[in-house]
Order: C-alpha cells, then sequence, then structure tokens
C-alpha cells in the first residue's frame, strides 16, 4: 500500500508528527517529508499547523475520507487473495447495532474463537446508520443491523435472525401482573425512554407507534440500551426493547414486561456487506450466524423467563 497514504493517515488520526512517527517506527523528519511530498503530489496543503496542533483542513477532510476507503479496499484485496491458499484466518472487521452487538455478538464470537482461533475479529458498535455508513466505505466487512437505511450505494442485505420486543416497566408499576390485554392508549401518559434518531431500535418504536395508532406525548432520548433498562429500573419511565437486552432483568425481576396489545413487536436484523467477494473468515463467520446455536439458546432463554 502507498505509504503516503499510511503516514498521512496516521498523521490526521494522531493529529501529531511525534506520535504518527512513534506509531509508524519512524523518525519525525521522515514523516515531515512524506507529508510535504503527498501534499506536493496533491497540489494543495492538507494539514493546518502550528506548534500546539496538526489538523485537517477542508481538503484534507476529503483526502482523509477517501485515504480510508483506499486502504479498506487494499486490505479485503489483499485477504482475499491470501484466501486462495489459505484456510480461514486473519483479520474480520465486523460492525453490528448496540442490540446486536452488546447482547449477542459476544455468544458468536465465543463460539468463532473456539473453532477458527486463526481469524482475528475486530469489532465495531454503532447505531444502524453508523454501521451502514461504514460498510459503504469498505471500512468494515460486514454490518449486522435492525431497521433499514438509506445507502448511497446498494449494498448486499440478508435478514438472518428475527427479534422480538417487548414493553418493559419496573416490578412497583400499577399495571405489571394484568392478566388482560393492554391498550396502548393506558400509557399514553407514560415517559417513553427511546433510543436516539438513526438507531434500528427507534425505527422499531416508531413503527410500533405507527401500527398502534398512538404517539407518546413525552419522550427521553438515549444514545445506547442499557441506560435506559437503568432509568426504568429506577421508575423513570418505560421503554420498548428487544427480548435479548432484557433477559437478565427479567431474570432478576428487575423489569417487567406489561401485555400490551401489538406485542411483542417483531422485526429482523439483517447481514449486510458492500462486495461480491468474501474472504474465507467473512464465509464462515456470516455461515456461523445463519446457523447459530446461541440465538435459538437465547431466545429459549427468554421463553423462560415468561416473557
Amino acid at each position: 500500500m502507498d505509504q503516503q497514504l499510511q503516514v498521512f493517515i496516521a498523521v490526521a488520526e494522531r493529529k501529531n508528527f511525534s506520535r504518527a512517527a512513534e506509531e509508524l517506527h519512524m523518525t519525525q523528519p521522515a514523516v515531515s517529508q512524506y507529508i510535504r511530498s503527498f501534499e506536493e503530489s496533491i497540489g494543495v496543503r492538507l494539514l493546518e499547523r502550528t506548534n500546539k496542533y496538526v489538523r485537517l483542513n477542508q481538503a484534507g477532510e476529503i483526502v482523509y475520507h477517501h485515504a480510508k476507503e483506499i486502504t479498506g479496499l487494499y486490505s479485503k484485496m489483499q485477504n482475499l487473495v491470501d484466501d486462495l491458499a489459505n484456510k480461514a484466518s486473519g483479520p474480520l472487521t465486523i460492525g453490528a447495532s448496540y442490540t446486536f452487538g452488546e447482547y449477542v455478538l459476544p455468544h458468536i464470537l465465543s463460539k468463532l474463537a473456539a473453532d477458527y482461533p486463526s481469524i482475528e475479529p475486530e469489532v465495531t458498535i454503532g447505531n444502524t446508520a453508523e454501521i451502514a455508513e461504514l460498510v459503504i466505505s469498505h471500512q468494515l466487512d460486514v454490518g449486522l443491523i435492525e431497521g433499514h437505511f438509506k445507502e448511497a450505494v446498494p449494498l448486499q442485505n440478508e435478514s438472518f435472525a428475527e427479534d422480538l420486543m417487548y414493553v418493559v416497566a419496573p416490578p412497583s408499576h400499577p399495571l405489571v401482573g394484568q392478566d388482560k390485554r393492554i391498550s396502548i392508549d393506558e400509557l399514553a401518559n407514560e415517559l417513553w425512554l427511546l433510543r436516539e434518531e438513526g438507531s434500528g431500535t427507534r425505527e422499531a418504536a416508531e413503527k410500533f407507534f405507527a401500527q398502534s395508532g398512538f404517539r407518546p406525548s413525552r419522550i427521553m432520548q438515549f444514545s445506547s440500551t442499557q441506560p435506559i433498562k437503568e432509568s426504568v429500573e429506577a421508575g423513570l419511565g418505560i421503554s420498548l426493547l428487544s427480548q435479548w437486552a432484557i433477559q437478565k432483568e427479567l431474570q432478576h425481576r428487575e423489569l417487567q414486561t406489561l401485555p400490551v396489545k401489538g406485542t411483542p413487536f417483531k422485526r429482523h436484523f439483517s447481514i449486510v456487506t458492500n462486495s461480491p467477494f468474501q474472504t474465507k473468515a467473512l464465509q464462515v463467520f456470516i455461515e456461523l450466524l445463519k446457523n447459530s446455536d446461541e440465538l435459538t439458546d437465547l431466545t429459549q432463554k427468554n421463553t423462560a423467563s415468561k416473557l
């Protein structure tokens, strides 16, 4: 791969010539020379330099974005070529939306490590929109996401798992333990604790509300699921959460589900990739996802918890 690109990316991310030189095992003068040569070849300055900082200017931001995409494609190409003569091994960059990444993926990775110890997974957790964007820019080999997204380029998209979502409340909630189904209108005065825009969990909640002909009058947003669970347990409000995210809290009776009409609400998780070619490492990972006993086991545990 072009050494100038590597040096430029290191300086842009470290915002410091000395730290970039240390990371690349080079001298600082050598790093400075690479940057000068790179800027001359591009025909414009890419970095603003002072005694206190080094940062990208507008042209530098453009070059950095494309440099990351180029290096991602180069790595993918090299891994595909290496695969022709080798077993499933090497790096595998995986992105996952919060629900799947925090509560399901660790079980899949444990199985992957046991069966394919030569594969080196690197995991990024983000909301659905963030993970899709990283797959589009070739910074991730695969994304595991919920919901839909507006992609700039078409991605290979395959549904592989069904999730069930429930309205959860603290054990002290007056509607806990109801024998009859509850109309969502009975929750009109509740504070709903929801994920941020761009999250697949938020998209599912919006679909559930639309199908129920309901709109919460009060909403509080969170950037991840864990503080939502803590806040529901504390009595702040209620939420719509994945069966996978709440299994431990249900087992310990820290949260309870409400028998609301229209629940459990079903949604699907999808595998997204951005290339017709797959490394052996990616192939075995996707196969593991599709035939995972871990997904079945987690669902059975939730059923045992009397969701």
